[in-house]
């Protein structure tokens, strides 16, 4: 397909260790998302990957609430939390991207959910749905119009991304080859798609966007 490549980027979502297979919280299949963002990553001018950085006492691990256990739902200054294992503590093996993904066309990596009491899901703001991260403003100074969307999780920070894209006024791909879902539970991942088509969403196979 044609690329547009002065008002194109490609965003490389949370493709790290933790969330890989044998992570802390191993999406199924997730490692498959490597080879095709490699293939098309050169294709782009400006890619962004971001990169979960969590503290070792983050409010997203089960272990910071007591008698509290992963998949459980809490409240945190007003924000609704689901609760998980340990995972991408900061300068951990399982923050780290995996080994396997090519940095070298990245020209941006944004760390998020590094304020203890905050998560963040979206690449573009927190989980208060208020705080920006940061990435808006270089999308825009770029003269970034349009994303495409890779990585991990479909149905948790790459759903967000694209949520807070569209607001934004972005247009949105999905590289529906270079992302995987947790699906949990089950048909979660089909229900995301769904939404995300119905909002305008488009969706492309990785070879439509390789040279």
């Amino acid at each position: 397909m044609r690329l547009d490549v002065g008002r194109s980027a490609l965003l490389i979502v949370d493709v790290q260790n933790d969330f890989c297979p044998g992570g802390a919280l191993g999406v199924p299949d997730g490692d498959a998302v490597v080879g095709p963002i490699n293939r098309i990553s050169r294709r782009f001018r400006f890619v962004a990957a971001t990169q979960d950085w969590h503290p070792a006492d983050h409010v997203s691990f089960a272990a910071s609430w007591p008698g509290r256990r992963p998949q459980d739902r809490v409240e945190s200054n007003g924000v609704e939390q689901i609760l998980w294992p340990e995972h991408c503590v900061q300068g951990s093996a399982g923050a780290a991207f995996h080994p396997g993904l090519a940095l070298e066309p990245v020209g941006l990596i944004l760390r998020k959910g590094f304020h203890r009491a905050l998560d963040s899901y979206s690449a573009l703001f927190e989980n208060d749905r208020r705080t920006p991260t940061g990435l808006d403003g270089w999308l825009r100074s770029l003269g970034v119009e349009r994303l495409f969307l890779t990585g991990l999780a479909t149905d948790y920070c790459v759903r967000y991304t694209a949520l807070d894209a569209i607001k934004l006024g972005y247009r949105v791909a999905i590289v529906e080859d270079a992302v995987r879902g947790v699906d949990l539970p089950r048909g979660q991942v089909a229900s995301v798609l769904g939404e995300l088509r119905g909002l305008g969403v488009e969706f492309r196979r990785a070879a439509e966007l390789e040279d």
